[in-house]
């Protein structure tokens, strides 16, 4: 009875109005996706089901991202400790995003939406990789909202792949060290050519960072929802557009 009135508070909660105000709207958002598969244990479903309605909240947010003017968008969709869950789970999820983007793509491409992917993309099973290069082909002409998977990626992997790199270049004579600046660590990070993210969201109550893009929200404004991410809708990312522009970025500044 207590977890039918929580769930009833919190519709009741993202029901409410908010205003965005056009002039403030966060170029580029990163959201942690979490919760797949405590939303369907709640409900008696396997994780997998969970999983399968999470990639419908990617479409939601994605369209609701575009709609709001959203310049960038990335989604964790499988971080490099993800391979440590069951195989049955990892397989799965290593076939969501062919499924999504043999639906999507087209109404993706539409929508002059650009696919891009940062992680290790190599060591994906072939057929992910294929879609996911494929997806990338046909919308590199695209202009519209960059739409950003996750994929295979940690922060601290990103990092440290980095750091070799820039090692091997010293090693080579063609680079010294007072010549590292962020902004060339920013250029060899898979994130190359994003800006950093202006908002930070995560999904199910977690309050934590879970390895992603560690160099990169050095400055960004965070928001937590209790709403697991096969929930996550329009009002939810208005709600968080609407807590960033309540906020003051100051930078390490007192402006």
């Amino acid at each position: 009875m207590i977890k039918r009135i929580q769930e009833w508070l919190s519709r009741k909660d993202r029901q409410e109005p908010v205003e965005i105000s056009p002039d403030n709207i966060p170029r580029h958002v990163a959201i942690i996706m979490d919760g797949n598969g405590r939303w369907a244990k709640r409900r008696g479903m396997p994780r997998v089901v969970g999983h399968q309605n999470g990639m419908k909240a990617v479409k939601r947010a994605t369209i609701a991202a575009n709609d709001l003017g959203v310049e960038f968008l990335t989604l964790y969709a499988f971080s490099t400790e993800n391979w440590t869950r069951p195989k049955d789970e990892v397989d799965f999820l290593m076939r969501l995003p062919v499924e999504f983007l043999a639906i999507e793509l087209d109404e993706l491409i539409e929508k002059n939406v650009q696919v891009r992917v940062m992680g290790n993309t190599e060591a994906l099973p072939s057929h992910t990789r294929k879609a996911m290069e494929e997806a990338v082909a046909r919308t590199l002409s695209n202009t519209g909202l960059i739409l950003n998977f996750a994929l295979n990626y940690g922060g601290r992997k990103e990092i440290e792949d980095c750091m070799r790199a820039l090692g091997k270049d010293i090693q080579a004579g063609t680079l010294s060290p007072e010549e590292i600046t962020s902004e060339l660590i920013d250029n060899r990070l898979s994130s190359s050519g994003l800006p950093d993210p202006d908002l930070l969201i995560r999904t199910s109550g977690e309050m934590r960072l879970s390895n992603f893009m560690l160099w990169q929200i050095a400055y960004s404004e965070f928001w937590f929802t209790d709403a697991y991410w096969p929930e996550f809708d329009k009002t939810h990312l208005m709600q968080a557009v609407a807590e960033y522009q309540r906020r003051t970025r100051r930078y390490g500044g007192l402006k």
